[in-house]
């Protein structure tokens, strides 16, 4: 059974960074996209960055240049690394998988609405001006 962790969430001001992991176990596929999701209250769940089994990522242009997504496939560990952070940033942060060998764009999964297949619990991210 697949199982996804997040871990590393906060609250931190304006300008500040955090780093957010993910810890896989039970994911035996050898192609897949992994991405990191965020949903701030009173909207919809949006990506963020998206990383497939070759290490080809896909960023939200909101995040672009602030935010970086990295995987170490030897500890089956998935992470966000976010700097600058904005209130705006504020959410909770979900990590998902998806057994695939094509992975969407963060903007062509937005387009399609395309659910990954497993989800983590999330983690709260908050900034404050």
């Amino acid at each position: 059974q697949v199982q996804l962790v997040e871990s590393g969430g906060g609250s931190v001001q304006s300008g500040g960074s955090l780093r957010l992991s993910c810890a896989a176990s039970g994911y035996t596929y050898s192609s897949y996209c992994m991405g990191w999701f965020r949903q701030a209250p009173g909207k919809e769940r949006e990506g963020v960055a998206i990383i497939d089994s070759d290490g080809v990522t896909s960023y939200a242009d909101s995040v672009k240049g602030r935010f970086t997504i990295s995987q170490n496939n030897a500890k089956n560990m998935l992470y966000l690394q976010m700097n600058s952070l904005k209130p705006e940033d504020t959410a909770i942060y979900y990590c998902a998988a998806d057994p695939t060998d094509v992975c969407l764009t963060v903007q062509g999964l937005d387009a399609t609405e395309y659910e990954y297949n497993y989800w983590g619990q999330g983690t709260q991210v908050t900034v404050s001006s």
